[in-house]
């Protein structure tokens, strides 16, 4: 919850926000060692140095995740084998998109919310009721 409203002021707040954040992730080892490279979601534009991708997390014995995705050490946990992922690629597009419930959605395979709007009857009604229900809270938000 808290990384996807992190996601929405960055969008709503603009360039300035992104510069600023950017500027507070340079300063903070998020990587927990060597960053593979630079995470960045092709929807909100939030960006972090991410340091594994792929279905296993460094410094775990039993957890194997059920997509490909990028993660990151949990900074704010002294305990190695803690991690956060970030997020992974739209199984259909292959945009890069953030775990933030405004930019994604996980059923099977993680799906950008463009491309679950485009083929929503071929979600379940509970999934389509959430994705309608959310289309209804941007309007009256943006209003």
């Amino acid at each position: 919850m808290a990384r996807s409203q992190k996601a929405c002021s960055l969008k709503t707040n603009g360039a300035d926000a992104v510069q600023h954040e950017n500027r507070t992730l340079e300063g903070m080892d998020l990587s927990g060692g060597s960053a593979l490279g630079l995470f960045t979601c092709e929807l909100c534009e939030i960006s972090s140095p991410y340091s594994f991708y792929g279905q296993k997390p460094p410094n775990t014995r039993a957890i194997v995740l059920l997509e490909e995705c990028y993660g990151i050490k949990d900074p704010f946990s002294p305990e190695r084998e803690k991690f956060l992922v970030l997020g992974s690629k739209c199984c259909l597009c292959s945009k890069t998109v953030c775990v933030g419930t405004d930019c994604s959605l996980f059923y099977t395979k993680r799906f950008c919310l463009p491309c679950v709007r485009d083929h929503r009857h071929q979600f379940p009604e509970h999934v389509q009721n959430e994705v309608l229900r959310k289309k209804s809270v941007q309007k009256t938000s943006s209003s």
